[in-house]
């Protein structure tokens, strides 16, 4: 981590704040920003890492930051995605010091940029009440997979919470829990994998001042969010987002 240069710091400082500010706002794609920024400066094991602290930290202020209640509401009444993606997260994630992630990035970025951008022009997608038990264990499944894999498990979560109708403040807490759970698992599986260890953690934890300083004022924004612009703004961020995985995986 000392090694860094001056420039190399205030590049990853830097994204660290915007991965913050845009969480704080909308409620993910920290992970995304994160990794997907540090990666132009950085070896891309040393920018998984980076992301680890930031990320669980910053999902448990947003799981709790209504309340103990409502956080423990979400878990009972999604605990079948909370599992599948915290058992998924725990096995994938040992293959990612073994395996070429890029077939991965644009297994993730294509369908999500597909479906936001239909969203966008005004179709919409939704699960009926009768078909949401099986369609959590598929959703929570797949993105337990690529949470394990790339590191990253909000586009698909997103994407089913808006096909759930889900409102925007039981969406952001839902949010933090199933990232929050996700996010625990993803540090307990990469200090097995290796990647987070002594040499490596000190630079995750270097991270936290920005992204928290950027997820407080994310915060500020999200407060003055209609429903409407909410979900406008959320499938923005998930077009960036999934344009961004598809340039990963073909470079």
């Amino acid at each position: 981590m000392l090694e860094l240069e001056p420039a190399i710091w205030a590049a990853t400082l830097a994204v660290a704040f915007l991965a913050g500010l845009v969480k704080g706002a909308v409620g993910f794609a920290m992970p995304l920003i994160m990794v997907s920024g540090m990666t132009i400066v950085l070896e891309p094991m040393l920018a998984v890492a980076g992301i680890i602290l930031p990320i669980v930290v910053s999902n448990a202020l947003q799981t709790f930051r209504t309340g103990v209640g409502p956080a423990l509401e979400a878990v009972r009444a999604y605990w079948r995605y909370v599992v599948t993606v915290c058992l998924a997260i725990a096995v994938f994630a040992q293959l990612v010091p073994h395996i070429e992630p890029s077939a991965f990035y644009l297994a993730l970025g294509v369908p999500v940029v597909a479906l936001s951008l239909v969203q966008l022009l005004g179709i919409e997608f939704h699960v009926p009440e009768r078909h949401r038990a099986s369609t959590e264990w598929a959703a929570g499944t797949i993105s337990g997979i690529l949470g394990g894999l790339a590191g990253t498990w909000g586009p698909t979560t997103v994407l089913y919470l808006l096909a759930t109708d889900t409102p925007k403040q039981r969406q952001i807490v839902v949010q933090g829990v199933i990232y929050g759970l996700g996010s625990v698992t993803l540090l307990l599986a990469h200090i097995r994998s290796g990647v987070l260890n002594a040499g490596t953690a000190p630079f995750s934890a270097a991270m936290l001042v920005p992204a928290l300083l950027g997820l407080w004022i994310g915060f500020k924004v999200q407060d003055r969010l209609d429903q409407v612009l909410f979900r406008r703004i959320t499938l923005i961020v998930l077009t960036v987002a999934g344009l961004n995985l598809i340039r990963r995986g073909i470079m």
